[in-house]
């Protein structure tokens, strides 16, 4: 991850901008950006979030800190900002943010091999331990790659390990979350589909082990998914959104219908996190996230 510098220094090009977020964050949103941040805070009824590692290049370029991202955040009615490590979590706090999905291990090694749920699940419990300590909601987990394995055998390796930490997630009253990704863009991925992420939903049979749903992914995997997001809703413990095709903006350059999913979500009682993880393609990204939240607040 970039590691970003101490103090927020702004490119002057931004100036007017950030202080106007800012000061929507400070004063109760009393500030050019007062109408959006109402509208989403009010208005919608999904709680969305921002996952910092889109925004990488851009605070890199910018030369914005994450104190300065997260005073943008918390001025567009963003009430979160994840996958971002306990480090920065009181960066999070001070705006009045949570880390709605915290994130463990990584992608290729995951649970559908057995020799990886050792190192796996200490990682993931750790997560939980420091999650539940800051109370947070979710924790990621992830399939892994397939490199061979056949996908039953690989569902059945990740049941029996998140058999093990279901218990201790519950008494910890934390989601562990296994990310539904394409396995195109991530090629070998095992978890790539509605139905093998379904399946193991079901057979752990915990309410606190659940899928990360992300739309874009699903989408590149050509399931159907507004039918799924609607018939599967017990299973899907987290959101992504992404543009399809290429993840970047949702908006009308792209083919999913973003405001018709956020009101089917909406519609299943859905009480959880939206996380924005698409990849800005115009310069201004605090503009395309901005665009979003204001389409997802339904």
């Amino acid at each position: 991850m970039t590691t970003l510098p101490s103090r927020p220094l702004v490119n002057p090009s931004r100036r007017s901008l950030l202080k106007g977020l800012a000061g929507a964050a400070a004063l109760g949103a009393a500030g050019p950006f007062a109408g959006l941040a109402r509208g989403a805070e009010s208005a919608g009824r999904i709680r969305q979030s921002a996952c910092l590692w889109c925004y990488d290049g851009f605070l890199k370029r910018e030369k914005m800190d994450l104190d300065a991202f997260a005073a943008a955040c918390a001025a567009m009615g963003l009430k979160s900002i994840e996958l971002v490590g306990p480090d920065k979590w009181p960066v999070l706090q001070k705006h009045g943010l949570i880390c709605a999905m915290t994130p463990s291990h990584g992608i290729p090694k995951g649970l559908n091999r057995v020799e990886n749920h050792d190192g796996c699940l200490a990682t993931i419990r750790k997560s939980i331990d420091a999650t539940s300590a800051a109370g947070f909601p979710n924790v990621i987990t992830l399939s892994g790659n397939r490199e061979g394995l056949d996908d039953q055998q690989g569902l059945e390796n990740c049941v029996a390990a998140l058999k093990q930490i279901a218990p201790y997630a519950e008494e910890k009253k934390v989601t562990v979350c296994l990310e539904f990704l394409n396995s195109i863009n991530h090629k070998d991925y095992m978890a790539d589909s509605t139905r093998w992420c379904v399946e193991l939903v079901r057979r752990v049979n915990s309410p606190r082990v659940k899928v990360l749903y992300d739309i874009y992914h699903a989408a590149m995997m050509k399931e159907d998914v507004l039918a799924d997001i609607r018939k599967h809703a017990d299973c899907w413990g987290h959101y992504h959104t992404g543009g399809m095709p290429g993840r970047n903006e949702i908006d009308a350059t792209q083919t999913l219908d973003y405001a018709q999913l956020m009101r089917a979500i909406a519609e299943t009682g859905y009480t959880g996190y939206v996380g924005q993880e698409f990849i800005p393609k115009q310069p201004d990204a605090l503009k395309s996230l901005q665009q979003a939240v204001a389409l997802c607040a339904v």
